[in-house]
């Protein structure tokens, strides 16, 4: 399973889950998915925001892959885990476009695996 967050996570996971033949769930914004949803809470520079997913989209002990186009202060990426952990999910790792450095976003993806095509 391919997850992604809103909204370029859509652009590069979207088809990435199509050319390995496997699904793929968005992370979304509150008030954006039409069913059941869980959610968590991540720190930006001015407050805190809240993602979201569908409780269905994962299954317990189903493979996950976060893709997304940024990893900056690793806020969303942090949430997304967060959800795909409380749904049972294994998080295999995390691809990223672009990584930008100087704001460690890194950090708070701890021990997972983690790949980046660029860095800045």
């Amino acid at each position: 399973m391919i997850v992604g967050p809103e909204a370029r996570g859509f652009i590069v996971g979207c088809p990435v889950a199509f050319e390995l033949g496997i699904g793929f769930a968005p992370v979304r914004k509150p008030g954006k998915l039409p069913r059941e949803v869980i959610s968590a809470d991540y720190e930006k520079e001015y407050g805190i925001d809240t993602l979201t997913m569908h409780a269905d989209a994962i299954k317990p002990g189903q493979r996950v892959l976060i893709v997304d186009d940024l990893l900056a202060t690793g806020g969303t990426v942090k949430a997304t885990i967060e959800m795909i952990e409380r749904l049972g999910g294994i998080v295999a790792g995390c691809a990223f476009l672009i990584e930008l450095d100087e704001l460690k976003g890194r950090e708070k993806i701890g021990d997972y695996d983690y790949k980046v095509l660029m860095h800045y």
